[in-house]
């Protein structure tokens, strides 16, 4: 297993045997990942693999039993703030405050971060977003999608070095989907390191450079999603997954003789 990137970059986080107990719980349990600048990076595995404990870590917002996490060149526990600086969070929930309009949720968010010209940022931000039409309307009129679209665009409002993603799509239908998928993507382009997770493989195969199979608070396996089928012998990282899903960490071992 590797938990290296296989194309060397400039290493934006590390994570060093790190470990997370709820009361007699493990939920993280000795994980260890370099993830490069730039790179999109996916965690996958069934719930209570320990996948949102790792993004809680990774935003600061969790502290670890033991072990040792940098973002940046910055620990998180010493350098906090320096920390949530460079990141941009999006939680699975909708915690947009629903009575503001779109416009003032963003303003919100580029006042909290001081950019410089706050009305510019938002006003290219709903551009980005597609949603200058509806920018004046209260979120709580929004559908679902436009609601994931506008979060992600404050994530993105103050150019995160780093943008973490827990499961961004969930419960969204594929068009919708397949369209935050492009901004995602757009992100990645413009050299944003990304974390997330999602019960979507196919999200996983379209967005990510790597990911790693998480279960019981462990990566079983990490790689590219193309290096990870060739392992196992499979045409798709979703017949690897469901060995996992089934709760056999085992399986994936005889998926590859």
């Amino acid at each position: 297993m590797s938990t290296i990137d296989p194309h060397p970059r400039e290493t934006m986080i590390r994570i060093e045997r790190i470990c997370k107990r709820y009361g007699t719980q493990l939920a993280l349990d000795n994980v260890d990942l370099t993830i490069g600048a730039g790179e999109t990076f996916g965690l996958l595995g069934p719930n209570g693999a320990g996948k949102s404990t790792l993004i809680g870590l990774l935003a600061t917002l969790k502290r670890p039993d033991s072990g040792r996490i940098s973002i940046g060149g910055h620990d998180v526990l010493r350098e906090r703030d320096r920390v949530r600086q460079q990141i941009g969070l999006v939680f699975q929930e909708n915690n947009l405050d629903r009575e503001l309009t779109a416009r003032q949720n963003l303003d919100f968010q580029a006042r909290l971060h001081r950019l410089d010209n706050p009305s510019a940022a938002v006003a290219a931000m709903l551009r980005r977003l597609e949603l200058e039409t509806h920018a004046d309307r209260p979120a709580e009129e929004f559908s679902g999608g436009m609601r994931r679209r506008l979060i992600i665009g404050r994530a993105l409002l103050s150019a995160p070095r780093v943008l973490l993603l827990d499961e961004p799509t969930t419960g969204l239908d594929p068009a919708i989907r397949h369209a935050l998928w492009s901004l995602i993507h757009e992100a990645s382009e413009s050299g944003c390191t990304i974390i997330l997770t999602t019960h979507y493989v196919e999200e996983a195969e379209t967005l990510c450079d790597r990911v790693a199979l998480m279960q019981r608070g462990r990566i079983v396996d990490c790689d590219t999603p193309v290096s990870l089928c060739k392992r196992y012998g499979k045409q798709k990282l979703e017949d690897v997954l469901l060995a996992l899903n089934a709760g056999d960490a085992g399986k994936l071992e005889e998926l590859a003789k």
